[in-house]
């Protein structure tokens, strides 16, 4: 008699707040149970540099290295290049910090060897002792751009060189239409015993993953029980540009606007607690959403969790 294999997660993320879920997470459920498919729409080439911003942000976060005064980054940094970089009038746009180089440079040149993005984050993910599975969303390239009216730019571009200021009119995926997904990613979502939507800024850390066909079609098409946390405390974004995001393409900030964004696939949303509730049939809980430490994380993991359990029943 063989035996079953016991339940598998995954999380679709990106950004700060999702890695923050990944790990509450990642800390509740046994080891190798849980996959976390994340955004590369933000990836670019800086400096004849690999970065994937949403990937190692996510793997700072777990292994503990996160820089927690910033926000991004690595505990402990220096910028020893930064200021060197700065004195041979290089662009200083984009922080790099001497530990987080490493990582870049070591990516570039296991990229340059012929692995593949979902290589590279599985070698690095196990030189750091992690018990889960990062994928990234596509090893081809999709890149994020807004539609502003002082032309289209970059997401690095709009969101670190810019701080966001531009005025939105579109989002776009470049390449996304024709991406596959990365090996692994379609089976996490089709057998997973749930499936959660961190709470990534939707249009910019989430539609990416959306924007690949087959990642959208098996999101539909899993029995899987799907829960969001929404982004969304207080009528207001808890970072980011979320809410002026919103503003700008005249999407009213409010959980019905996160619950419609999902709708083709939602079956609960995790909202922040005293919220105004989604105005439509949806199983809804309600938490503190805010994530400042261990604690917190693992408590609004463990809302999604019971909730999922009660869409199973």
């Amino acid at each position: 008699m063989s035996l079953s294999k016991p339940p598998h997660y995954t999380v679709i993320t990106g950004g700060v707040g999702g890695a923050k879920l990944v790990d509450g997470l990642y800390r509740l459920l046994p080891k190798n149970s849980l996959t976390a498919i994340v955004n590369t729409g933000d990836d670019f080439n800086h400096l004849g540099l690999a970065i994937s911003p949403d990937i190692d942000t996510l793997l700072y976060t777990l292994s503990g290295k996160a820089n927690q005064q910033l926000g991004w980054g690595r505990e402990g940094e220096s910028w020893n290049f930064m200021a060197t970089l700065r004195s041979l009038g290089g662009p200083d746009w984009f922080n790099l910090g001497d530990g987080d180089l490493a990582l870049h440079i070591m990516r570039s040149s296991l990229l340059a060897q012929g692995k593949s993005l979902s290589e590279v984050t599985q070698y690095f993910t196990n030189q750091w002792g992690l018990s889960l599975r990062i994928l990234p969303m596509s090893d081809d390239k999709v890149a994020t751009w807004i539609d502003t009216p002082e032309g289209a730019l970059s997401f690095q571009s709009y969101f670190v060189e810019r701080q966001c200021r531009p005025v939105a009119q579109s989002i776009r995926f470049e390449g996304s239409k024709s991406a596959k997904p990365a090996k692994g990613a379609l089976e996490a979502i089709m057998e997973s015993e749930a499936i959660f939507i961190a709470p990534s800024n939707p249009y910019l850390s989430v539609d990416p993953l959306l924007a690949i066909p087959e990642i959208k079609a098996a999101l539909i098409n899993t029995q899987a029980p799907i829960v969001a946390i929404s982004p969304i405390v207080d009528g207001k974004a808890v970072k980011g540009p979320t809410a002026k995001l919103m503003g700008e393409l005249d999407i009213p900030v409010s959980n019905d606007s996160i619950a419609r964004h999902y709708g083709a696939f939602l079956n609960g949303l995790v909202i922040h607690q005293g919220d105004v509730p989604p105005n439509r049939n949806l199983l809804v809980s309600a938490t503190d959403t805010m994530m400042h430490d261990a604690q917190d994380r693992q408590r609004v993991a463990r809302c999604a969790l019971d909730m999922t359990a009660s869409l199973l029943k």
